[in-house]
């Protein structure tokens, strides 16, 4: 099992933060591993920008070896405990 420790990214690059989790009493600290199921842009005209938040995923091949098979798990933990996103820090 594995336990949410903290998350500290933010606006306006909020997919670029550091994730802590533990497992098995050993803390992980993971930079830049979530990607943002959310998107952003502008509208046909280019007169307006939006931002859509979604899910989270996991970048399972920036995990460390021993949580990579924990990949459905992480994501989970991921999106109970940070809010969706997508930062909008693109545009």
């Amino acid at each position: 099992m594995i336990k949410f420790i903290s998350y500290d990214g933010k606006w306006p690059a909020l997919c670029m933060g550091t994730l802590t989790v533990e497992k098995d009493g050993k803390q992980y600290s993971m930079k830049y591993i979530l990607v943002s199921g959310g998107s952003c842009g502008f509208n046909n005209d280019y007169s307006e920008s939006y931002v859509n938040e979604g899910e989270w995923s996991v970048d399972k091949d920036a995990l460390p070896e021993e949580l990579k098979k924990d990949v459905e798990e992480l994501t989970y933990l991921v999106n109970m405990n940070i809010p969706y996103g997508c930062c909008g820090g693109c545009l």
